[in-house]
């Protein structure tokens, strides 16, 4: 423990040393900021040459200005036209400058949101423009969240999914304008993963914490991802086509701004990403849904918006044959695999909300929200494999060099599946918030019905040299050596028909206080959540207390510290509940993580140019675990809290201009996380991934500044995995291998905000652009699971990985009109 507590300490010595040292050579300004009502108007940004700050709740700002030099503070809100005013200071002066901002009626260019250095929150805000630009195969803003989110990391290019600091998939909360999303049940392969919820192109605010978030946010365990979609200002249309697909989005608003919608189309097909040098198969992922988003003032304080999502998702496979090679250089083999059959899915998902807003006064304010969700999901598969493991001709002379000359096995697999699963969930919150001077008051309360119907029916026959092989966990297979009389049984077999139905009940209060005075600024927010729901077991509840606080002196060094935690549970889902088996255990309780994180950051100068180092370092004790293990992207859980955990890790992240003009991050961080099972001792868990790094760089070519290159590059070290199927944990702790990956995208922009455009053919366009992407440009093979394959003969068991995607060159052109 005492490692541990000085790991965590790490990165505020630092921070608290580097501020130590500075001298104050900065003068201060500060003032209100008020419409032309004389009303105060929040979220203003204050900024010169990207240092800067935002106005409170009553319109106060203050921010310090470097002594003797004259600089332009620039006052600007999405709502309000920019105000400039030019300030020159000597050292210690105060000078205060109060503004008054003009409503903004013109059309309004996309927000870009950087990660601020006055994050008092902790919470990285994302650039929109970058999840528009980065390169990315799964069509997500994933990329995008591993390259700037701290502790985030994903090993599966066709998935949209993440974890987060030692958690998985399951334990990240998505809202989208206050409301949680959720992602399909049954799906366990990225390949069969279609379009995420979330349509970055309707994005104006995205917003993302790594841990330790505040008790507004839900119930799980290691992340919250918070979307909202933008209001328009008037008519507007941007498209996105690609050989992957492709994307429309219309913004509309009406004269007097009190109506605006946004309706965007998605199709997605990954059948050209998917194929695999190594094998060959038909493809056939199709997914396509329609989004819109609409907003209704009826009256100056109240207002209307709806959310609505259809999605559509088909995945047709017909695998032919596969080879992989494997072994060692002195013991070179090669699995040869013949197929026939197919495998048919189709996941269909609804989703409406209805937000209501009424605005009391300018301090408080109420919102209710209603919501429904709905998936019917199909999991249909008959798949025969007849396979044989050979070793290759080495003779580099030889006609048949590199072909299987010696067949070590022959044997046949037959996988079945009849699976079918249908969710409805309906959500009711109410929430409230009541602004006091520099107090903040929220809260709020919610209701949730699940209802959830599913049917298993998946069994998998092994036959060896003509023997069939007995279920794992039986006597040894000794055949063909001695014969076994006894019945012939699936190697694996899961069944089940379930019905629940779970309603639960939440809550939550917090409040936030900023304090400020002539020589810093602090920030203190305290709250606690309840959660109780309703098993056949009887009804379970949890109590969360958290707490962030953070302090940002006015020191020379422009640093800012965070400390936050508390403990967060997740109640379980219908996945938790459901075991190895297919079995169903409403008695599983909610999985409690005690959290603390502690955090810096510092903004520098660099080049002449600005530069944020951010630093976090964290500690995760974890009660009550659900073990689990993680296939490809399928979760499959023991269904029983019968471990104990625990994570601890340090994040850096850094961004600025590498070059003049074109903003990067680099992000890098260290992880350990272990559990102990049923008292067997500790062993890492299935995220336990040590080092993380990624890199997102923009560039141009500066004799042509309208060419430019995004780079998605990512190195995380091999989690352990690709065991056999429902084998003992505590047998097989082999790592995966690394994964390692770079995209990258080359756009020539023949039109956009900072370019007018020099063709006359490009008046009617806004934005325009015409480039190519490079995924997997090393053609790297990673693996993200192993095919485990019997051998008679020698009476092994081979571990053969499954490759995902090769290299794949893309064709993309992007507009706004």
């Amino acid at each position: 423990m005492r490692c541990h507590i000085k790991f965590l300490l790490l990165p505020l010595m630092f921070f608290i040393y580097a501020g130590l040292l500075a001298q104050s050579t900065y003068g201060r300004v500060e003032g209100k900021i008020v419409d032309s009502f004389g009303d105060p108007v929040p979220d203003v940004s204050v900024s010169y040459e990207d240092k800067g700050t935002v106005s409170d709740k009553q319109g106060q700002y203050r921010l310090n200005i470097p002594a003797g030099k004259k600089v332009e503070l620039l006052f600007s809100h999405v709502s309000f036209e920019d105000v400039r005013i030019p300030v020159l200071l000597k050292a210690g002066e105060l000078k205060v400058i109060n503004v008054e901002i003009p409503e903004n009626v013109e059309n309004m260019k996309d927000i870009v949101i950087r990660a601020h250095k006055d994050n008092v929150e902790g919470i990285t805000n994302v650039q929109v423009e970058t999840i528009q630009v980065i390169p990315s195969s799964s069509n997500s803003m994933k990329e995008v969240i591993t390259g700037m989110g701290l502790g985030a990391s994903s090993d599966n290019e066709l998935s949209s999914q993440y974890k987060v600091r030692g958690g998985n998939y399951d334990e990240n909360l998505v809202y989208v304008n206050g409301i949680e999303v959720y992602r399909p049940f049954l799906i366990r392969s990225g390949r069969q993963e279609g379009l995420p919820f979330v349509n970055t192109d309707m994005a104006d605010h995205v917003r993302f914490s790594s841990g330790g978030f505040q008790a507004a946010y839900g119930d799980k365990l290691s992340s919250v991802l918070d979307i909202t979609y933008r209001r328009p200002e008037s008519f507007a249309s941007r498209g996105d086509v690609s050989l992957t697909g492709a994307s429309l989005t219309t913004d509309w608003a009406s004269q007097n701004k009190k109506n605006t919608a946004i309706l965007g189309l998605r199709y997605k097909n990954n059948s050209l990403i998917v194929q695999n040098k190594n094998s060959d198969a038909d493809y056939y992922p199709e997914f396509a849904d329609m989004q819109i988003f609409t907003t209704h003032r009826l009256s100056k304080k109240f207002e209307l918006r709806l959310l609505g999502n259809l999605a559509l998702n088909n995945y047709l496979y017909r695998p032919k044959y596969k080879h992989t090679k494997f072994g060692s250089l002195l013991n070179p083999l090669e699995l040869t695999v013949r197929y026939d059959g197919s495998e048919k899915d189709r996941y269909y998902t609804g989703f409406g909300a209805v937000q209501s807003v009424y605005a009391f006064n300018k301090d408080m304010e109420l919102g209710v929200t209603a919501s429904l969700f709905h998936t019917q999901e199909e999991e249909y598969f008959d798949i025969q494999a007849g396979y044989y493991i050979g070793v290759p001709n080495a003779d580099a002379g030889s006609d048949d060099y590199g072909e299987s000359v010696i067949q070590h096995q022959i044997g046949a697999q037959i996988d079945h599946a009849r699976n079918a699963l249908d969710a409805l969930i309906g959500d009711l919150n109410v929430k409230w918030k009541y602004l006091s001077g520099e107090n903040e008051f929220l809260a709020g309360i919610g209701y949730r019905r699940e209802n959830i119907r599913d049917r298993l029916r998946e069994w998998q026959v092994i036959d060896s040299a003509g023997f069939s092989v007995r279920p794992p966990g039986e006597l040894s297979n000794d055949q063909p050596y001695e014969p076994y009389e006894g019945p012939i049984v699936p190697y694996q077999y899961i069944e089940g028909e379930h019905q629940t139905d779970i309603e639960r009940y939440m809550g939550f209060v917090q409040w936030s206080r900023k304090y400020k005075t002539e020589d810093y600024e602090m920030h203190t927010n305290i709250g606690i959540r309840g959660h109780a729901w309703t098993p056949e077991s009887g009804t379970q509840y949890v109590v969360s207390p958290r707490v962030k606080w953070s302090y940002k002196p006015y020191w020379e060094k422009d640093l800012l510290f965070r400390v936050s935690g508390g403990l967060y549970a997740q109640p379980p889902v219908y996945r938790e509940l459901r075991d190895f088996d297919g079995q169903l255990h409403p008695e599983v309780k909610a999985q409690k993580s005690w959290q603390v994180v502690l955090g810096s950051d510092y903004g520098f100068r660099m080049w002449d140019r600005d530069f944020l180092l951010t630093a976090e370092s964290y500690y995760k004790y974890l009660t009550d675990v659900n073990p689990y293990n993680v296939d490809n992207v399928r979760i499959r859980y023991q269904a029983a809290n019968n471990a104990v955990a625990y994570a601890y890790g340090l994040d850096f992240r850094l961004n600025g201009e590498f070059v003049s003009g074109a903003e990067s991050w680099l992000n890098f961080g260290f992880l350990k996380t272990e559990e102990n099972i049923d008292g067997r001792g500790y062993i890492a868990r299935p995220t336990d991934q040590r080092i993380k790094f990624a890199l997102l760089f923009q560039d141009y070519v500066p004799s042509i500044p309208n060419l430019k290159m995004y780079m998605n590059l990512i190195y995380n070290t091999g989690v352990p995995g690709g065991a056999p199927a429902y084998s003992d944990p505590y047998d097989y702790q082999s790592l995966l291998g690394d994964y390692r990956r770079v995209d990258l995208g080359i756009f020539y922009v023949f039109k956009d905000a900072s370019n007018p455009g020099k063709h006359s053919w490009t008046k009617r366009f806004k934005e325009l652009s015409v480039g190519g992407e490079i995924f997997n440009m090393f053609d790297i093979q990673n693996s993200i699971t192993n095919t485990w394959v019997r051998d008679t003969y020698s009476k092994q068991m081979y571990a053969v990985h499954n490759y995902m995607t090769g290299r794949f060159f893309n064709l993309r052109i992007k507009w706004k009109i």
